[in-house]
């Protein structure tokens, strides 16, 4: 694809680096990110890292009138020899193109995104934690800057990439959360916008999940919007149940998110020789699953805790205990594999990682 020009200031006031036990998940922002922006007429242009701060954006801007907007999410692990690993930054990239052609936002080209976010690693490379667990997460974002309000697809937009040191998901092990099963709210429909990565997906879970918790739940398990009975995703993650010998996880049908993870542990298993079935799983299958003793698991997948156990399921004021409340065999497998994978103390047979330097 060539030589990729990329604008460089560093910062003249370095910013000090939290210690490990303080992270937490967004909590601290490195010094650096990345920027690039688009006009209609002459595309993507002038790609640059400067110093992190504020942007500064006309208050008619398309993005916060009309939620044109599209993200992502990924990570790069520091390994026990100080290299830092890239997971899968491809896949992310080829998503959130995904996502900006269903939100009428214009491509990025993946390979200068891909040197942008590499390059703006290598600049905050001391910002990659190096204690048991953490890492650095990288979020990429689009957003529409146009400054007219008429309700049209931008013609201007900006990219940026900013980075932060994030803390270990499970500093204290795993344990099985209690999760509610929504009956009245929903997320997404297919023909809507479930498949892409959008903040408007997100926010329209703000409400069920406020109410979750409040109720001492950890998160929602998300049914269909048509029929309120075929169950999608639980939180922000892609779901899986162990039935029987199988693992069986919601087909992508367009109301839900390609999940990066939910992909690898996909092909984990079927590496394993265990069976996966995507497909239509209805809550009804579950509750049956449950009482003839046949549903062993659940668990969630996604970037920032990789997997995340179900122990128990609320519905309609009843609940389900799951596995005896402690983590499944899969899962857990799945959790020590990939980790094993991101952080370079496995070998890496799928090609998945990504060294910064190599």
């Amino acid at each position: 694809m060539g030589v990729y020009e990329i604008e460089i200031e560093r910062t003249a006031s370095p910013k000090g680096k939290p210690r490990g036990e303080a992270l937490g998940f967004g909590r601290f922002y490195t010094d650096h990110m990345f920027l690039m922006d688009y006009d209609a007429g002459e595309g993507w242009h002038h790609p640059r890292i400067v110093p992190y701060g504020p942007l500064s954006l006309d208050p008619a801007a398309k993005a916060f009138h009309y939620a044109q907007t599209a993200f992502e999410g990924l990570k790069a692990y520091r390994t026990d020899e100080g290299r830092i690993l890239l997971f899968r930054p491809r896949s992310n990239l080829a998503r959130l193109n995904r996502s900006n052609e269903r939100l009428s936002i214009p491509p990025i080209d993946e390979e200068l995104a891909l040197h942008a976010l590499k390059e703006l690693v290598r600049l905050d490379r001391d910002w990659v934690p190096s204690e048991p667990g953490t890492s650095l997460y990288i979020r990429p974002f689009i957003i529409a800057t146009e400054p007219a309000l008429g309700v049209s697809p931008s013609r201007q937009y900006r990219f940026v990439v900013i980075l932060t040191p994030v803390g270990a998901y499970y500093a204290e092990g795993i344990r099985p959360v209690s999760i509610h099963v929504e009956p009245e709210y929903v997320r997404a429909v297919r023909g809507g916008l479930g498949a892409a990565k959008t903040g408007g997906n997100y926010a329209a879970g703000l409400r069920a999940q406020e109410a979750a918790t409040e109720a001492g739940h950890a998160q929602v398990l998300w049914l269909d919007g048509v029929h309120r009975r075929y169950i999608e995703e639980v939180g922000s993650m892609n779901v899986f149940f162990r039935i029987g010998d199988a693992a069986v996880t919601p087909a992508l049908e367009g109301s839900i998110l390609d999940g990066v993870t939910r992909d690898s542990a996909i092909r984990l298993l079927r590496s394993w020789d265990v069976p996966v079935e995507e497909r239509a799983v209805s809550i009804d299958e579950i509750l049956e699953a449950h009482e003839t003793g046949e549903l062993k698991e659940a668990f969630g997948t996604g970037t920032a805790a990789v997997v995340s156990p179900i122990g128990e399921l609320h519905w309609r004021g009843e609940r389900r205990v799951v596995g005896g409340r402690e983590t499944g065999e899969l899962c857990r497998r799945i959790y020590g594999s990939l980790t094993a994978i991101q952080y370079g103390r496995a070998p890496d047979p799928f090609g998945w990682t990504e060294p910064l330097d190599e």
